[in-house]
């Protein structure tokens, strides 16, 4: 009893310098006989940082005033949508330290200068943004040929397919198997603007990628979506609810994102 009060009062002289240095602080309170400093506010941190066309992109992580992550995401300035490669490229960012409770280990940036298949459907200029639950080196073992393609097609227990979601023949090296929502708007006769994917390999989700246009992009757009999700995940971490595709008028900046963050 005697360690929990001096803990206390630990607490309290440490929240008292504090407040008189004028630094802001959170709630401090003893936890397992330690000074847990909670934020006063959420915070942003941001991860690395490259040149995109004629601006630049950076990949980041919001946490929460309980110091977890809240969403996750990319942004790049507008100037970023100006003189594009004519090739495909990818674009691979670490994400920031403060990202490690989430599912994800980096993001890649794909530009598809002429889309990509199905023909009639995703064969628009537009970007896929990969948030990729495996390292760099693990992706580097996808081949998507041979025996590898055997791990292509092996299915997920059901449990772990996000609902409505249905597998697309064959792969992508580096990436693994595409799953698409059938109910989204491009297989509904609408025009492809922006749509959610997941990615799995060996019966696992290894990737979740929103894909934008660079036309939709050019309208400046905000919106927020749900996400059809499953039931189980691949391991214990944080996961989003929604994605968003908004553009900043102030910053002239767009902003990719996962967000709502949930403990799974």
């Amino acid at each position: 009893m005697k360690g929990e009060k001096m803990t206390y009062y630990l607490c309290l002289l440490t929240a008292t310098a504090i407040l008189l240095s004028g630094c802001a602080i959170g709630e401090c309170q003893p936890q397992k006989g330690n000074c847990i400093m909670k934020p006063a506010q959420m915070e942003t941190f941001e991860g690395e940082n490259k040149t995109l066309g004629n601006g630049t992109v950076y990949s980041w992580v919001t946490l929460d005033t309980e110091g977890n992550p809240s969403s996750i995401g990319v942004n790049f300035t507008e100037s970023a949508l100006e003189e594009l490669p004519e090739a495909v490229v990818e674009y691979a960012f670490d994400l920031p330290e403060e990202a490690a409770s989430t599912a994800y280990d980096h993001v890649g940036i794909d530009w598809n200068p002429a889309g990509h298949d199905p023909h009639g459907i995703y064969d628009k200029p537009h970007f896929d943004f990969h948030f990729y639950m495996i390292s760099p080196e693990e992706r580097d073992k996808i081949t998507a040929s041979d025996k590898d393609s055997e791990k292509l097609s092996k299915e997920p227990v059901p449990g772990y397919i996000p609902e409505g979601y249905v597998s697309t023949p064959g792969g992508v090296p580096r990436m693994g198997a595409h799953w698409i929502d059938p109910e989204a708007p491009e297989f509904k006769g609408q025009p492809f603007n922006e749509t959610f994917i997941y990615g799995f390999y060996n019966g696992k989700m290894v990737f979740v990628e929103p894909m934008v246009t660079i036309a939709f992009l050019e309208a400046k757009p905000e919106i927020t979506k749900e996400l059809k999700l499953p039931k189980c995940y691949p391991a214990g971490a944080y996961y989003p609810t929604n994605y968003s595709i908004s553009y900043n008028e102030a910053s002239k900046a767009y902003t990719v994102a996962l967000e709502n963050l949930t403990l799974r």
